[in-house]
């Protein structure tokens, strides 16, 4: 089961997290939440949630 953990607010900073996170061997899914808003969902697997969010918190909070 996939689950969302993170909006990010334009489509280069989704694909940066998303490269970053599979550059760290997670398993990442990118969708928009609204076309007119340009917002897109990162989503993960359920079961690596936790490990993930560690990892995004580094690459967001340097």
């Amino acid at each position: 089961m996939w689950t969302v953990m993170y909006i990010a607010p334009t489509a280069k900073i989704a694909e940066m997290i998303k490269s970053k996170l599979t550059d760290e061997g997670f398993l990442v899914q990118t969708r928009p939440v609204n076309l007119s808003k340009q917002q897109f969902e990162i989503l993960v697997p359920s079961g690596e949630l936790e490990e993930v969010q560690e990892v995004l918190n580094s690459i967001l909070h340097p």
